[in-house]
C-alpha cells in the first residue's frame, strides 16, 4: 500500500547547514572500502534455505499461537503480552519481504510461494508490492532522488512531518482492506481504475510522487495471483466479520496488531537513513552515509531492526547478501578497513539518538 504522506512537507531552505546538505551527493567514492568490501563478501552471498525457513516457521508459529491468544485470553494484561509477543513474531515474519525482494529464488525454492500464503497474503502485504519496487532504491542514479520510491528529503522537511509520518503508519489496515477488498475487484469491472490502483496503491514506498509501472511477463504472474488471493481473504475477513461469524473483538486485535507492525516499520524506515539528499545523483559511497547500521553490541535492534535490517547501511554495499551473512561482512569489514575509513561512520548507537538527530535536522539545528 502507498502510504506516502501526499503533502508538501518540505522546507524551502535548511538554514543551519546548507553547505553540508548541498555536497552530501558529491562525497568522492571511497575505493578502498568498496574494494574491501567486495573482497570480504566472496563467499558469503549464497542463501541458506534451511535458516530462512526456520526463522520463518517459528516466526509464523508465534505469531500467530500469540495472536490466537491475545483474542482468546479475558485478562486484558495476558492479553497485551500476548498481542506484544504477537506483534514482535509478525513483524520478523513480515520483514522478509526485504529478503525475497533480494534473493534469488532457485536458492531457496518455494519460499515466495510460501511467504506469501504464510504470511503475506494474511497479513495483506502480499511480496508483489515489495518487489519491483525496493530494487528502484539500490538503482546507483535513482537513490535520494525524486525517482526513488523509498527516499524523502525527512532532514529537509518541517518538524511536525515526522510525527505525521509515523501516525499515518497506522491507518495501514484500514488502507489495506480498501485496497484488497473493494479497489481490486472494482478495478476489474472499472478499467478506468485499474491504471490509479497499479500506479498509486501497489507498492510499499514512502514517495508521493512515485508511479508503478504495470508488470510484465513472471512478475506480472506473480502479481495477479498474489493481489486475487490478498483480495479474496479481505473480502471473506470483513464478510465473516459482519456475518458474526468471527467476533467484532477479534477482528479488531488484529487489524490493532497489524497497525503497530507497520507502526514499528514507518518508525525503523525513519532512521534507516539520514535523509538529507536534496535530489541529486549520489555515490555509492554517499549513499552508504546516508544510510544507518545499528550493530551489537547494542541489544534491541534485533527487535525493531530485524531479518538483517540493523546493517541497512552495509546493505546499501552488499545488496545481494543475504540478513544471516550480514553479521559475518561487518566483523570482517571492521577489521580490514582502516580507523578512519567511511565505514565506520555509518554506525550509530540505537534507536534514540538517531530519531532526535533526525528531529534536530527538520529545525535546523547542525548536528
Amino acid at each position: 500500500m502507498n502510504s506516502s504522506i501526499a503533502l508538501d512537507l518540505r522546507e524551502a531552505t535548511a538554514p543551519a547547514a546548507p553547505a553540508t546538505r548541498a555536497a552530501a551527493g558529491r562525497i568522492a567514492d571511497d575505493k578502498a572500502m568498496l574494494r574491501a568490501a567486495a573482497e570480504i563478501a566472496r563467499d558469503l552471498h549464497k542463501a541458506r534455505p534451511l535458516v530462512y525457513w526456520a526463522d520463518t516457521l517459528a516466526s509464523v508459529v508465534i505469531g500467530y499461537g500469540a495472536l490466537a491468544l491475545a483474542i482468546m485470553l479475558s485478562s486484558p494484561g495476558l492479553a497485551l503480552l500476548a498481542g506484544l509477543v504477537a506483534v514482535l513474531a509478525l513483524y520478523r515474519a513480515g520483514s522478509f519481504i526485504h529478503e525475497i525482494t533480494h534473493m534469488k529464488h532457485s536458492n531457496v525454492p518455494g519460499y515466495r510461494l510460501g511467504w506469501n500464503l504464510l504470511v503475506g497474503v494474511p497479513l495483506m502485504v502480499p511480496s508483489f508490492m515489495y518487489e519491483g519496487v525496493h530494487n528502484l532504491h539500490h538503482a546507483r542514479t535513482r537513490y535520494g532522488t525524486v525517482e526513488d520510491p523509498e527516499y524523502l528529503p525527512l532532514a529537509l522537511m518541517k518538524p511536525w512531518s515526522l510525527p505525521l509520518f509515523v501516525l499515518i503508519a497506522a491507518l495501514a489496515p484500514v488502507g489495506l482492506l480498501i485496497r484488497y477488498a473493494l479497489l481490486a475487484p472494482l478495478s476489474l469491472v472499472v478499467p478506468a481504475l485499474r491504471k490509479p490502483v497499479v500506479e498509486r496503491y501497489s507498492g510499499l514506498v514512502i514517495n508521493p510522487s512515485f508511479r508503478r509501472r504495470p508488470a510484465e511477463g513472471a512478475a506480472r504472474t506473480q502479481w495477479l495471483w498474489q493481489e486475487a488471493a490478498t483480495s479474496v481473504w479481505a473480502i471473506a475477513l470483513i464478510g465473516l466479520t459482519v456475518a458474526g461469524i468471527i467476533p467484532l473483538r477479534a477482528f479488531a486485535i488484529f487489524l490493532v496488531v497489524i497497525g503497530t507492525i507497520t507502526v514499528i516499520n514507518q518508525v525503523r524506515t525513519l532512521v534507516a537513513h539520514l535523509w538529507e539528499n536534496e535530489g541529486e545523483a549520489m555515490t555509492v559511497t554517499a549513499q552508504y552515509l546516508d544510510s544507518v547500521n545499528v550493530p551489537p553490541p547494542a541489544l534491541l535492534p534485533a527487535l525493531w531492526a530485524p531479518v538483517g535490517l540493523r546493517y541497512h547501511a552495509l546493505h546499501h554495499l552488499l545488496p545481494s547478501v543475504p540478513y544471516h551473512n550480514l553479521g559475518i561482512a561487518h566483523r570482517r569489514l571492521t577489521a580490514m578497513v582502516e580507523q578512519d575509513s567511511p565505514y565506520h561512520k555509518a554506525s550509530y548507537k540505537g534507536l534514540p539518538g538517531l530519531v532526535s538527530q533526525l528531529a534536530k535536522s527538520t529545525m535546523g539545528v547542525r548536528r
